[in-house]
């Protein structure tokens, strides 16, 4: 075998008949498969099957029930289960043209590369297939923004957000990979120095279908940057962040509606804490959550936990207010940054610990939690 292409898709139906001839007639001669790693709620695997039954190169199946780490996840089982040792990475939806791949593969035969990239943003590449000005202007952002958090690993590489590359898979350690929503190739690019080839390419319209992309996608997006570069702890900031804000603009808004400060406060707390839970549920702890009971269990401890913070706290910001004679909102946040530390080691020791036997001591899942931060 040749190549393996690995397909993600997510209700991607009308796209699999296309995709399929459109793959068969571009690598003509070669040794080939195809996997589709589907998440789909419609009929796409169905769609999937019936158009394998009747293709002349070999087209499977991972179907999977519950989906883990979302595209990125779908990548990385695909890659296991490759009989190929290079792997092609394409999009579902025709953006990916399937003509490109063997100019990729010739890149790779060359044999100075452990990834090619096909990049929108290298002379001869373009990026049309963008739906809008402000997609565009996202995408360029992102890219200047994640290039600049990791200069080293991503030098020579000019569209690292792509999910349209050739991996020699044999260069990745896939235990090493945390993967998080859809940009699984700056996630292996900055786990590990790999050599980077290159070959333009043009972003297509979508074939059928809607786009995937969404403001939870992008909010997936900064936490996998944020935890790449500085570790998990970096995103549970960010998502405390995030909570702060939220907490300081609902106390803000209650007060201006007339409120005193300690309800507001209050209520600000008591909301903030269930959407942070749900925040560091899907995209912080992500990882560890099969590992550490049931949601209910984990939500109990979390709420309890920032509640009995919250006793503790709001007192502290009355005597800041009483005593100190500071502004109400800026002693909020002061009392908000000091409990950032305390609130991060609780739910990596006992909210996301490994319940399994055999499981870490509270030092090892610290470690776990807290994440390695990687060089550049």
């Amino acid at each position: 075998m040749d190549l393996t292409v690995i397909v993600p898709t997510f209700n991607e139906g009308p796209n699999v008949a296309e995709l399929v001839r459109r793959l068969g007639a571009a690598l003509q001669g070669r040794e080939f498969e195809v996997v589709f790693v589907d998440d789909s709620t419609d009929d796409t695997p169905a769609i999937i099957r019936g158009v394998a039954d009747a293709t002349d190169f070999p087209v499977r199946l991972i179907h999977r029930d519950e989906p883990d780490a979302g595209l990125g996840g779908a990548v990385v089982e695909g890659i296991r289960a490759a009989q190929a040792r290079w792997c092609l990475v394409m999009d579902g939806d025709l953006q990916h043209p399937p003509e490109d791949i063997p100019r990729m593969i010739d890149r790779a035969a060359v044999g100075d590369v452990d990834v090619v990239v096909a990049s929108r943003y290298v002379a001869g590449g373009t990026a049309g297939g963008l739906a809008g000005a402000t997609r565009t202007v996202v995408s360029r952002g992102s890219t200047l923004l994640t290039k600049a958090m990791f200069p080293r690993k991503l030098h020579g590489c000019s569209d690292p957000m792509t999910g349209f590359f050739l991996l020699d898979r044999e260069t990745v350690d896939l235990d090493s990979l945390r993967p998080r929503g859809f940009k699984i190739l700056l996630e292996i690019l900055a786990r590990r120095q790999l050599r980077v080839g290159e070959v333009p390419f043009a972003f297509a319209t979508r074939y059928a279908g809607e786009s995937k992309a969404s403001l939870t996608q992008g909010i997936r997006f900064l936490t996998q940057l944020a935890m790449l570069r500085f570790g998990r702890m970096s995103a549970f900031a960010l998502v405390g962040g995030v909570g702060a804000i939220a907490n300081l603009v609902i106390m803000w808004g209650l007060i201006r509606l007339g409120m005193d400060y300690v309800p507001a406060a209050i209520i600000a707390s008591e909301v903030t804490i269930i959407g942070n839970f749900l925040l560091l549920e899907y995209l912080v702890f992500a990882d560890m959550r099969s590992e550490s009971g049931r949601m209910r269990s984990r939500f109990v401890k979390s709420f309890v936990f920032n509640n009995i913070e919250a006793l503790i706290r709001i007192p502290v910001l009355s005597l800041l207010v009483q005593g100190a004679h500071l502004p109400s909102v800026f002693a909020a946040g002061i009392t908000l940054v000091a409990a950032f530390v305390v609130r991060f080691v609780f739910h990596a020791l006992w909210v996301y610990a490994p319940k399994r036997v055999g499981a870490p001591s509270p030092q090892s899942a610290l470690a776990q939690a807290s994440g390695r931060t990687l060089e550049g």
